[in-house]
């Protein structure tokens, strides 16, 4: 059941707040700085990792977000955007800040995207500039309603693509050699034109070279990613996150976290009773859900 808006938050006067930090001194240092600088912001939990951040948040609904990140399990990026998609639709976002250690990158991405973020270790100064700032947020959330919303999914949206090309990722490694925003100066990946793909329901024993112009959708399935033509079903086991660098922004257009779709092959975009978008492709039988952090493309012009 989804909690009723408290309208008495909107200044933050009385805010409600997850943190969600893997190292516990920090998460307590921080639960104490926020103690000093909000004393009317109720922490209502403390969490260790991205899945548990990402559970708690769609069960308590809090006003703010504090999230690290890199934890075990999923990024504090990946459980914005997974938060983004499952958030309910009823309830204003919730305002986010993200937390790192320092990455001039990170820190680069955050500031052209006006996403607020904090340095370990937090420093109180800086603290009381993130609680004015998103104090002044939860305000403009009740105050613009929808333009709100929409601003805070387009800075985050800008947030991932800078950042998700280069490996911000649960384990701090790099993720892939790199798109056209590499921080470390590697050239963007070699578009892709074929993919050696092994067709569904064989084992592997059957691998296709599968040119690109065939497929009309990138699905991630579990350790998998389902390769979809207008006729067949292949598998392959390179991440998505790994896919994007080698494919033409154009062509390709991510409509969900875990989904690509061929642009030109979209048929037809309908809204289900909850809101939700969803989208049809030329060939295909499935209806593949558009994640609110996407649904920005399909506007009438």
């Amino acid at each position: 059941m989804t909690a009723p808006f408290d309208a008495g938050a909107a200044d933050g006067a009385d805010a409600t707040a997850l943190i969600a930090e893997d190292e516990p001194l920090l998460a307590q240092a921080l639960r104490a700085e926020l103690a000093q600088a909000w004393p009317g912001l109720r922490v209502l939990a403390t969490v260790g990792d991205g899945q548990s951040a990402v559970d708690q948040a769609l069960v308590l609904q809090p006003d703010v977000l504090f999230f690290d990140i890199r934890m075990p399990r999923m990024s504090g990026l990946e459980a914005a955007a997974l938060l983004a998609e499952e958030w309910p639709a009823q309830r204003p976002l919730a305002v986010l800040v993200f937390v790192t250690a320092y990455d001039q990158y990170a820190v680069q991405a955050f500031e052209a995207q006006a996403v607020d973020y904090l340095l370990k270790p937090v420093q109180a100064a800086r603290l009381a500039r993130t609680v004015a700032r998103v104090r002044q947020a939860l305000a403009g959330r009740t105050a613009q309603g929808g333009a709100f919303e929409e601003a805070m999914l387009a800075r985050l949206r800008g947030v991932l693509e800078t950042l998700a090309p280069v490996g911000v990722s649960s384990a701090g490694s790099p993720l892939s050699p790199g798109g056209p925003s590499s921080a470390d100066g590697t050239p963007p990946a070699a578009r892709l034109s074929v993919i050696p793909a092994g067709i569904a329901g064989t084992q592997g024993a059957v691998v296709r070279m599968v040119p690109i112009e065939e497929v009309l959708c990138f699905e991630a399935a579990d350790k998998y990613v389902r390769v979809l033509t207008a006729g067949e079903e292949y598998l392959i086991r390179t991440p998505l996150r790994q896919l994007l660098p080698q494919l033409d922004g154009e062509d390709f257009w991510q409509v969900h976290r875990g989904t690509l779709v061929r642009a030109s092959a979209i048929d037809a975009v309908t809204r289900d009773e909850s809101g939700r978008l969803g989208l049809t492709l030329h060939g295909r039988p499935e209806r593949f859900v558009v994640s609110r952090l996407y649904a920005h493309r399909f506007r009438a012009m």
